[in-house]
């Protein structure tokens, strides 16, 4: 197997071409915490194939996430790549591996990406289950998914017109800045205090290295999380993965829809 990630992920985008007779697709969609329902309602799933048969994906390491990668038709007559398996940076396996489902997108056609994660929330107003736009991030794992004299702009990451385009299915979405830590333990209350301070609406342990590798493949990015809890300090109650798949299960079929509409217009 090739070690260069862009080879890699032409690799796994023609495995992917060939297994689902698909040649190219038109929007990715990576499905977070809490998430996993949408695919069933953006369209008809075509074909699904484990992850871990495709070059260089391997199976969830997270209860609550899907294992495998889908091919979704629109009614429209659109083509969506759902990522269920997604690979998280607290997994030791690098930075290559935790952005290689976007690159293989990119390699297979998609120029839009939908990024979507379940995070604490900085903001008491949201209760859990309230769905919020990412309008930016900011990356606290110090890495980067770029190598070497690779410079890209990331103002506008997160699509201002996207996000226009989700407030027409729902006027009422808030929006906030994401904070992406490395995990796998949730954040202390001083460093959520920390985050707040420094601009952070929303904590979670994803997002923004992919997005960064989207906007460095030329895609457009949408990002939207569910508040599955408030962070740290902000409630008395402890955290625990349990909270989280439980407030995804709750606000399953709300978001599902949400998310369904929102690429229907993409």
């Amino acid at each position: 197997m090739t070690t260069d990630p862009f080879e890699l992920a032409a690799e796994a985008a023609a495995f992917l071409a060939q297994q689902t007779g698909v040649p190219a697709h038109d929007v990715a969609l990576v499905l977070g915490s809490g998430w996993g329902e949408a695919a069933g309602l953006i369209g008809e799933t075509t074909h699904t194939i484990p992850a871990a048969d495709i070059p260089g994906f391997s199976a969830p390491a997270v209860e609550g996430h899907v294992g495998t990668i889908g091919s979704v038709l629109t009614p429209d007559g659109k083509r969506v790549l759902v990522l269920g398996a997604r690979t998280h940076y607290y997994e030791g396996k690098g930075v290559r591996a935790v952005v290689h489902g976007v690159r293989t997108a990119a390699a297979a056609g998609c120029k839009t990406l939908v990024l979507t994660n379940g995070c604490g929330g900085l903001n008491p107003a949201w209760a859990p289950g309230t769905p919020v736009l990412i309008s930016d991030h900011i990356n606290l794992t110090a890495a980067s998914p770029l190598e070497g004299a690779t410079f890209v702009d990331l103002t506008d990451l997160y699509s201002e017109r996207l996000r226009a385009v989700a407030r027409e299915v729902d006027p009422s979405l808030d929006e906030g800045v994401y904070a992406q830590f490395t995990g796998p333990h949730y954040e202390t209350p001083a460093e959520v205090q920390y985050a707040k301070r420094i601009g952070a609406d929303l904590v979670g342990m994803s997002t923004a290295l992919e997005s960064i590798a989207a906007r460095h493949a030329g895609m457009e990015v949408f990002g939207i999380s569910l508040v599955t809890n408030l962070a740290a300090g902000i409630s008395d109650t402890p955290l625990s993965h349990a909270e989280v798949i439980e407030a995804g299960h709750a606000a399953g079929p709300r978001i599902s829809r949400l998310l369904a509409g929102i690429v229907a217009k993409l």
